[in-house]
């Protein structure tokens, strides 16, 4: 992929909404362009949180390991950022990702990811509102599977 669609790709992304073309450009080519066969993991629970992925193309599942077995808790597509939450909070990650289709993603080292935090107040809060979506919606999902297990 050519650095200006991987420009407009970013562009297409919520958190980068608004973001100066010239920052997108630095960003798509600090970023690695890697892609991923279905069934792949893109990374595991517990597993060091080196960096973030933005998906360009193809759907993904969020996977928690839980006691009695693996739990779906999202599917993910094009234009998302996945795996920001370890690189925000240091810890190991907190769920796996599968590629449910070919994927292909920009890999967000996890010093550059941070430094565009620090520098954009502007992205940082649209990461922290994404962010707070999906907890809401998977504390949705729990509460949905505890009130059939119960």
């Amino acid at each position: 992929m050519a650095l200006e669609s991987e420009v407009e790709s970013l562009r297409a992304v919520p958190i980068f909404k608004g973001m100066d073309p010239r920052r997108l450009k630095l960003i798509a080519f600090t970023s690695q362009r890697l892609s991923f066969k279905a069934g792949d993991v893109m990374f595991r629970q517990g597993s060091d949180s080196d960096c973030a992925y933005v998906i360009l193309d193809g759907s993904a599942e969020v996977v928690l390991e839980t006691p009695t077995g693996p739990l779906v808790v999202s599917r993910i597509g094009s234009h998302s950022l996945v795996g920001e939450m370890g690189v925000i909070t240091g810890a190991p990650r907190s769920a796996s990702v599968v590629a449910v289709t070919e994927v292909g993603v920009l890999r967000l080292p996890k010093d550059h990811f941070l430094s565009l935090l620090e520098e954009f107040s502007q992205l940082a809060l649209a990461v922290m509102r994404d962010l707070a979506h999906r907890l809401e919606a998977t504390n949705r999902l729990l509460v949905a599977r505890n009130e059939k297990a119960g």
